[in-house]
């Protein structure tokens, strides 16, 4: 996906990230030269990638939940993200417009890739996510939302849809917008 071995970035995927991006110039620079010292391959690997994730959350497991953000992100299934990937990820992810970073959060929730998202995939995602909670806040959680199953079918019903019926992208972001507790159910934002 681009030059990823060379130490410069290519002006093809500087231009391309401007225009796909908030990023300035200098910034994708910075964050192009701090990529290369800690990936001098060009890539990171799914278990460098939960690495960060476990520094990021070290009082709860990370790593399942690393795993399929990682799979939403390698956009040409090669097993590794390159920088471009990297980027694109952290764009969506950090300051993209909530259209976006719900298409992003229906394909975290697609994990197999189909275009579609079921019952089984959603208790797959929540689960993740729940693990992800530290306990002293698992402590805290509604009655209904205290189990990775409660939260995946509390999450499910939102939609309107039967235990054996499937979402489509248009269904799954219309559905979170017009839902303020849907929204909150497909992330994790710890409290500290």
């Amino acid at each position: 996906m681009g030059n990823a071995k060379s130490g410069a970035m290519s002006k093809e995927i500087l231009d391309d990230l401007k225009l796909n991006t908030k990023f300035s110039e200098n910034e994708l620079s910075q964050w192009y030269e701090n990529f290369q010292k800690q990936c001098p391959n060009g890539r990171i690997t799914p278990e460098e990638f939960e690495k960060i994730y476990d520094r990021f959350f070290p009082d709860s497991d990370a790593k399942t939940y690393a795993k399929h953000v990682f799979r939403s992100f390698d956009a040409n299934d090669d097993g590794t993200l390159d920088f471009k990937e990297y980027i694109i990820a952290l764009h969506m992810t950090s300051g993209g417009k909530t259209q976006t970073k719900l298409e992003w959060a229906f394909s975290l929730f697609d994990v197999d890739k189909n275009g579609y998202i079921t019952k089984a995939e959603v208790a797959e995602i929540t689960g993740a996510i729940f693990r992800m909670i530290p306990k002293e806040e698992l402590e805290r959680l509604p009655a209904d939302e205290n189990t990775p199953e409660k939260r995946a079918d509390k999450l499910w019903s939102y939609f309107n849809k039967s235990e054996t019926e499937r979402l489509h992208e248009g269904e799954f972001i219309q559905g979170v917008m017009e839902n303020d507790n849907a929204l909150r159910l497909i992330q994790y934002v710890p409290t500290k």
